[in-house]
């Protein structure tokens, strides 16, 4: 059955359902609610004043509307519900007029008036509520309700009868689950809340189960194919000595940590099994120089290394870096980024293809088609969460069973991580580089600006630098902070200094020039949106002041941290909120990455049963990594148990799931 097949459902619709990624029948079965409403009536009796009601009743006069300017419109009626008439007014609705007739049942919610009886309506139901009732609120698009989605959806469920279910029959009478059509129809139409949460988690267990049963597929896969790894001929004494030569080249000692995984990866590159591995590093913790390392170690053996970064500013650092740190050991390396012109494009894509580039840095122009890589051997990517499976997969296919290595700054707790990714080798840097302080962060309020105006000024005073964070490039609608009112509030406050501006609207070429006068203390202060927020590397700033601190998320605020404190200067973060949140007094707690990220975890808590589901970076339809972890683990032991009782991975029951993926390894 085709979802044209629906009655009522045309082409337009079709269109709309395709925008929120619908195209097949069971597509829109599992396009699940984000969140519910309970939707409870109420007694105009004993409402307080400003409270939300919702109030059933019948039409008692048909609407009045008034027009206003700019297409606005107001439209009010009067209703009788039973025991008494209360008038209703609702805004914009104007369209819903001919919808009415005296006498017709409709439920109004909205804000009570109570010394006017007048009820402000928000919203108006066609029909009677007289009981509590639970609604799926869905994400929607232009042209498309979520009413008209809810209708769709109730329709298709008239003509199925059977829908796969993935979660082996053992597990469906050990916990007792009810069957999967019944979830489904429960999911979409609840009639009570224990019902529903039965039906939540019997789904959310099977997401669970097929994506553990996913993760187990790729590292078997992975293990298969160890012994089709590219071949390295090479002199393991040899490479320790010149990798030695290296690394005591460097103006700074590794820490234990960056030795550690240093040694995983030689391990790696150097032995039969194909590399997998992912780094996990705080922010300024120096996982670049491991990846650094990594590539020498291949040019070592005999191949070229790709090194993948998330913004052309990134790309760019890393190149200087690299381009410095290898000079004297004979290496070429070159850059790649989208904004390279045709002819060093052309030129870059020639020498690949020759194999005359031992490193290659860029952006997502390493992984177009015309892109050949003569014998790549190691893959790395920075900022891994950064990129979409399918980027990560291109660049890793540009060579034969290459050595693949991840990087990240936003490390997640050892035990998530062993679960989500199951699949890899993982090594943690968690000590900073020697001489290097604690950022001593503050919250401030609005009020008291002028103390953290003193602050930058001694700072600048001193020769260092500072960056200000805004959350928006500019604003109209709300007084908010953003960078052009910034940059105009600190050209005044600071004329004595160079004030420079960064946001993603400017060209690349106009962002390469502005971090290039600020990493050279000719731009002072830098106001800038988070476009700083990943990888930029400027020893010399030793304040970042972050406004509108509250609405930025948790690792998102120790991310911006993490551009400063990145030498042996004092630096300090200063968080400027007019709302104390605990998001932001776990700021001022601890700059160490892994226990953000654990108290990250524990602020989202279990979840809101009629809340917005977090969903991450991992786009599930109903699960959350998070917020149901319990269950995800209990998945990770039924899986490893069904592969060794039940064979399940070469049951054809699973096979669409797993060939779906079996190419990005």
């Amino acid at each position: 059955m085709e979802l044209l097949d629906l009655k009522g459902l045309g082409k337009k619709s079709l269109l709309n359902l395709n925008k929120l990624g619908i195209y097949t029948i069971d597509d829109l079965l599992m396009y699940y609610p984000y969140r519910y409403e309970v939707l409870k009536p109420n007694d105009l009796n004993t409402a307080l004043q400003d409270e939300k009601v919702i109030v059933s009743g019948t039409v008692e006069i048909m609407p009045t509307l008034i027009r206003f300017r700019g297409n606005m419109n107001k439209m009010t009626f009067r209703i009788f519900t039973g025991d008494m008439i209360v008038k209703v007014a609702i805004y914009n609705r104007g369209f819903l007029k001919h919808n009415f007739e005296i006498g017709k049942d409709v439920t109004v919610i909205g804000k009570y008036d109570l010394k006017n009886n007048l009820i402000v309506a928000s919203d108006i139901r066609f029909s009677r509520i007289e009981e509590t009732k639970i609604e799926g609120v869905y994400s929607t698009t232009s042209g498309l309700s979520k009413k008209s989605i809810l209708i769709y959806i109730n329709e298709a469920l008239k003509y199925v009868d059977n829908i796969i279910d993935y979660i082996p029959s053992y597990f469906s009478e050990k916990y007792k689950f009810m069957d999967k059509l019944s979830a489904i129809k429960i999911i979409h139409n609840p009639n009570n809340i224990d019902e529903l949460k039965q039906a939540q988690i019997r789904l959310k267990y099977e997401e669970l189960f097929i994506f553990m049963l996913k993760i187990n597929f790729l590292k078997m896969q992975r293990e298969k194919k160890e012994n089709a790894k590219i071949i390295r001929n090479v002199n393991k004494e040899w490479i320790l000595k010149k990798v030695d030569e290296f690394i005591k080249s460097l103006p700074f000692e590794l820490t234990k940590d960056q030795k550690t995984a240093v040694d995983d990866i030689i391990n790696d590159i150097l032995s039969e099994k194909r590399m997998n591995r992912m780094i996990q590093g705080d922010v300024g913790s120096g996982k670049t120089i491991v990846g650094a390392i990594a590539c020498f170690v291949n040019y070592l053996s005999g191949y070229m290394s790709a090194f993948m970064a998330p913004t052309e500013i990134l790309a760019r650092q890393h190149y200087d870096n690299f381009s410095n740190m290898f000079s004297k050991f004979g290496l070429n390396v070159e850059v790649l980024l989208g904004s390279t012109s045709k002819k060093d494009k052309k030129d870059i894509y020639d020498k690949l293809k020759n194999g005359e580039i031992d490193i290659i840095i860029g952006t997502h122009a390493l992984i177009q088609d015309n892109v050949e890589y003569k014998n790549l051997g190691l893959v790395i990517t920075d900022e891994q969460h950064r990129f979409g499976v399918n980027q990560r997969a291109n660049l890793k296919n540009k060579g034969i069973m290459v050595d693949v290595l991840y990087m990240s700054a936003t490390p997640i707790p050892r035990t998530y991580a062993l679960t989500i990714y199951g699949d890899m080798d993982i090594s943690n840097i968690k000590t900073r580089p020697s001489g290097r302080r604690e950022i001593i962060t503050d919250i401030r309020s609005n009020k008291e600006i002028t103390d953290v105006l003193k602050l930058i000024k001694h700072e600048l005073d001193n020769g260092h630098q500072t960056y200000i964070i805004a959350p928006l490039i500019d604003n109209e609608e709300e007084e908010l902070n953003n960078v052009n009112l910034l940059y105009k509030k600190f050209q005044m406050a600071f004329d004595k200094y160079k004030v420079g501006i960064l946001h993603g609207k400017l060209s690349n070429d106009e962002k390469d020039e502005v971090m290039n006068q600020f990493s050279l203390n000719k731009i002072n202060i830098l106001i800038s949106t988070t476009v700083v927020e990943v990888g930029v590397d400027v020893s010399n700033a030793t304040v970042i002041v972050i406004f509108e601190a509250n609405r930025f998320g948790l690792s998102q605020l120790h991310q911006l941290r993490g551009r400063v404190g990145r030498s042996e200067l004092q630096s300090y973060c200063i968080l400027i909120s007019d709302e104390v949140s605990k998001r932001l007094e776990v700021m001022t707690k601890t700059c160490d990455g892994f226990k953000i990220s654990e108290e990250d975890f524990k602020l989202r808590g279990s979840g809101d049963l009629f809340g917005i589901r977090q969903s991450g970076d991992m786009k599930f339809k109903i699960a959350d990594i998070k917020n149901d972890f319990k269950i995800l683990l209990q998945t990770k032991e039924d899986v490893n148990y069904s592969i060794d009782k039940f064979d399940i991975i070469n049951d054809y029951k699973y096979e669409n799931i797993l060939s779906s993926i079996s190419q990005l390894d």
